[in-house]
C-alpha cells in the first residue's frame, strides 16, 4: 500500500522517487497522484516526506486537485534554461531536473526513476543529468519487482471499492452481451443475423462493448478478447472481426477494462457456445470447471501464488492435457499461468508463473484473477474460465462480481 512507500524506500536504499509523465494510463504517476489531466509532469517524493509535483502552469488547477505540494514548471523559465543549454531541449531538461533537486535538499542520493516517457528523448536526458548531477544515483528497476510494484500489490479500502465498481460495470456489460446475443434471430446454417437481417460479426459486437462500456464511464485501453472457434483455442487472439457469430463454437470473452483516465482494471472471463455445444467442448470446460472449483477451494492465505499454478498443471495432466510443468512453451492444452494481480496495471503483482519468486503470496489485500484455461485451435476450440478475487483481511478469498458460469447459452428466437 502507500503507506509502506517510506519502508520499501529505506529497504532498497533509496532517498528518493521521481516519477515523469501523465498522470492519466501510466499507473507509478497516477497511483501517487490520483489521476486527472495532468500531462508530462514530474512528482518527486523524498523518503519521509510528502511527494511534490511540478507541473505546467495551465494545469495548475488539476495539479491541485491532487492534495500534493505544487511546484509550476513556470519556476524554472524554459526560454532561459534552453539558452543557458545551447538550444538542447535535453540538457535544459536536465538542468531543470538538477534545480528541482536541489531546491527540494536533494544533492546527493540514490533516486528510484518510474513513469512512461518518450525512451530516446529520456535517455538523452538522464545522460545530461548524470553529468550534470554526479552526486544523484539514479535507479532503473526490473518492473515485475520494482519498489511501486512491491508498494501497488496490496489494495486498501478505496482501491478495493474501485475495483469492485469496476467489476459491477464489466459484469453489467457482459450481461448485456449476453442478452444481444441470445435474442438474435439465426439464418438455417445457423449464422446470427443483426437487426437488419445481415450476418453479426465479432467486430459488431466488440463495437457494442466499446460502447456500453463508455455509458458505464469505463475505458477500454487495452481491447476485448471475443474469440469464436479456432481463435477461441489460442490464449491472447482477441478474435477477427470479420468473423461470423454462430451457434455450437466455443467463444471465449475475455474483458479488461478500466476506470475513465486509466484508473484501476478489472479482469474476467467467460466461454460461451449458443444454442448447443459439441461433446468434446462440454467436456473440455468440465474439466477447465473443475480445475477453477478446486483451486478456488484451495486458496490459502499467505501461500506462494506458484503453489497453485503447479496444481493446476498437475489436474490438467492428470486429464491427459500438456502444461508448462513437463512441457516447454506447449501450443495446445495448458498454455499459460494461472493468474496474476490486478490494479492501475492489467498485470501486476502477484505473479502465479512457476518461475515466480517465493515472496508473490495471497496476502490480505491482495486482488488476483484465477484463470485457468484449455485450448485446441486445430480443433476449433477453447475454453477460459476467469474472476478477479480479493484476499480479505481474515484470510477468506472473495470474488469481486459475480457472474454465472453457464456454458450453454439458449437461444431465445431459434429451436434445435
Amino acid at each position: 500500500m502507500k503507506s509502506d512507500l517510506d519502508a520499501l524506500m529505506q529497504a532498497r536504499g533509496l532517498d528518493a522517487l521521481m516519477v515523469i509523465g501523465n498522470a492519466s494510463h501510466n499507473p507509478a504517476m497516477y497511483y501517487l497522484t490520483g489521476g486527472g489531466h495532468i500531462s508530462a509532469a514530474t512528482l518527486i517524493k523524498m523518503r519521509g516526506e510528502q511527494a511534490v509535483l511540478f507541473h505546467q502552469d495551465m494545469e495548475r488547477e488539476e495539479a491541485a486537485k491532487t492534495g500534493l505540494k505544487c511546484i509550476s514548471y513556470s519556476a524554472y523559465p524554459y526560454q532561459a534554461l534552453l539558452k543557458e543549454a545551447g538550444n538542447d531541449p535535453a540538457l535544459a531538461a536536465a538542468i531543470r531536473y538538477q534545480r528541482m533537486f536541489a531546491d527540494l535538499g536533494l544533492a546527493r542520493g540514490r533516486v528510484g526513476v518510474f513513469g512512461f516517457s518518450d525512451v530516446g528523448s529520456f535517455v538523452a536526458i538522464l545522460d545530461h543529468l548524470r553529468r550534470l548531477a554526479p552526486d544523484l544515483d539514479l535507479a532503473g528497476e526490473t518492473r515485475d519487482g520494482s519498489l511501486l510494484m512491491c508498494a501497488m500489490e496490496t489494495k486498501d479500502e478505496t482501491e478495493l471499492s474501485r475495483i469492485r465498481k469496476m467489476g459491477a460495470v464489466t459484469t453489467e456489460v457482459v450481461r448485456r452481451v449476453a442478452e444481444y446475443l441470445t435474442s438474435r434471430e439465426v439464418r438455417p446454417d445457423e449464422v446470427l443475423l443483426k437487426e437488419d437481417g445481415e450476418p453479426l460479426t465479432v467486430g459488431e459486437v466488440k463495437s457494442r462493448i466499446n460502447l456500453w462500456l463508455a455509458e458505464l464511464g469505463a475505458e477500454n485501453p487495452e481491447g476485448t478478447i471475443f474469440a469464436i472457434g479456432r481463435d477461441a483455442g489460442i490464449p491472447h487472439s482477441t478474435g477477427t472481426d470479420s468473423d461470423l457469430l454462430r451457434l455450437g463454437r466455443t467463444i471465449v470473452f475475455d474483458i479488461f477494462p478500466c476506470e475513465a483516465g486509466g484508473g484501476y482494471f478489472y479482469d474476467f472471463t467467460r466461454t460461451w457456445s449458443l444454442g448447443y455445444a459439441t461433446p468434446e467442448a462440454e467436456k473440455l470446460y468440465a474439466e477447465v470447471q473443475a480445475v477453477f472449483a478446486k483451486v478456488m477451494d484451495e486458496l490459502d492465505l499467505n501461500a506462494p501464488f506458484k503453489e497453485y499454478q503447479k496444481l493446476v498443471c498437475e489436474l490438467f495432466e492428470q486429464d491427459g492435457h500438456q502444461t508448462p510443468l513437463h512441457t516447454e512453451a506447449p501450443v495446445e492444452g495448458y498454455v499459460h499461468s494461472l493468474g496474476h494481480g490486478l490494479g492501475l496495471n492489467i498485470h501486476e503483482r502477484p505473479w502465479s508463473s512457476l518461475t515466480a519468486t517465493d515472496d508473490n503470496l495471497l496476502k490480505p489485500g491482495v486482488v488476483m484473477t484465477i484463470e485457468p484455461g484449455l485450448y485446441y485451435p486445430e480443433q476449433g476450440m477453447g475454453v477460459r474460465i476467469e474472476d478477479s478475487v480479493w484476499v480479505r483481511p481474515d484470510g477468506k478469498v472473495e470474488i469481486l462480481a459475480e457472474y454465472p458460469y453457464d456454458f450453454i447459452l439458449p437461444m431465445k428466437k431459434w429451436k434445435a
